[in-house]
């Protein structure tokens, strides 16, 4: 069975940083490449960002320049540095293992953790 559970979501104040962590356990087969998503209320959820297997990274465009994706395939962690952070970045992030083909197909999803970027 897969899971996927984030840590290291909070408060933080506009301009601050947070960084969240995903660890996944199991056996992903055919779901290697990992990818953080967000939903904010009323909003659709959305892809933030995504690494493969062999490290290579996409960003979606209000993300680019302040937020990293890494993972550490020892631990089996996918960790999302988020920098600057604006209060239109808040929403509830999501961990995700699925393929990423041109574009990314999520298949595992974590349980979220709320990040609130507010004064």
């Amino acid at each position: 069975q897969v899971q996927l559970v984030e840590s290291g979501g909070g408060l933080v104040q506009p301009g601050g940083s947070l960084s969240l962590s995903c660890e996944v356990s199991g056996t992903i087969d055919g779901a290697h490449d990992l990818g953080w998503y967000r939903q904010a209320p009323g909003k659709q959820r959305e892809l933030v960002a995504t690494i493969t297997r062999r490290g290579s990274t996409d960003y979606a465009d209000s993300v680019k320049g302040r937020f990293t994706i890494s993972r550490d395939d020892a631990k089996n962690t996918v960790d999302l540095q988020m920098n600057n952070l604006k209060p239109e970045d808040t929403a509830v992030y999501y961990c995700s293992a699925g393929l990423y083909l041109g574009r990314y197909y999520p298949a595992y999803w974590g349980q979220g953790t709320q990040v609130t970027v507010s004064s």
